[in-house]
């Protein structure tokens, strides 16, 4: 398919034609949702922990009588049911993480490209080049080209571009080896640049 290319003034720089098999897809909400779960759950750190009786400083000796105390005939205080007792099966440090095959994870990232254009949010752009650091100029620019809450995709990050769209809240820059389903679907937008396009078609063909 054809789409139009824009420089980062908002004016015109041709057309290029997007890989039918990369973008043209019918997006599947099913292939989506599994990669953000083997996204999201990879990234868990799974440090969590209680202590359990066994790691609990408490005396271990009889603390009542084992008749006429009108209660249970208890001799640790490290039991659950006492406070400051051990977490009865409480967490441990475990990793979160799922399986998913790679050929899946692959169809994903096609499925959320596809889903972008399906529903009109990508722009491709020539080159995310700027002669200027200054966030305000970037911000006015992306304001004609109607990039509020966006990723920028590239096959590199340019300094003086990267300096210039750090700081506006809304928009994310990544390398184009970095692209994941997670970080495309969570934003509105997609800007891909000529570079980014080319790394991503040969990266899923």
């Amino acid at each position: 398919m054809k789409t139009d290319v824009l420089k980062i003034d908002s004016s015109k720089a041709g057309s290029i034609d997007l890989d039918d098999a990369i973008f043209g897809l019918e997006p599947r909400k099913d292939i989506l949702h599994r990669c953000v779960v083997y996204q999201l759950a990879k990234r868990q750190q799974g440090t969590h922990h209680a202590k359990e009786r066994n790691e609990v400083a408490a005396t271990s000796k009889k603390f009542g009588r084992q008749k006429g105390g009108g209660g249970a005939r208890h001799g640790n205080r490290a039991a659950p049911q006492f406070r400051g007792g051990g977490k009865a099966h409480g967490p441990r440090p475990r990793s979160h993480a799922v399986d998913l095959p790679k050929k899946v994870r692959r169809l994903a990232l096609k499925h959320a490209l596809s889903a972008k254009v399906a529903d009109g949010s990508l722009i491709i752009i020539d080159e995310a080049k700027f002669t200027d650091t200054k966030t305000k100029a970037i911000a006015a620019a992306f304001e004609k080209l109607n990039i509020g809450n966006a990723l920028i995709l590239d096959s590199s990050i340019d300094e003086k571009f990267g300096l210039a769209a750090r700081n506006l809240p809304g928009v994310d820059l990544l390398p184009v080896v970095g692209a994941n389903v997670y970080d495309i679907l969570r934003k509105e937008k997609l800007v891909l640049t000529k570079a980014a396009v080319e790394g991503l078609e040969a990266r899923l063909k």
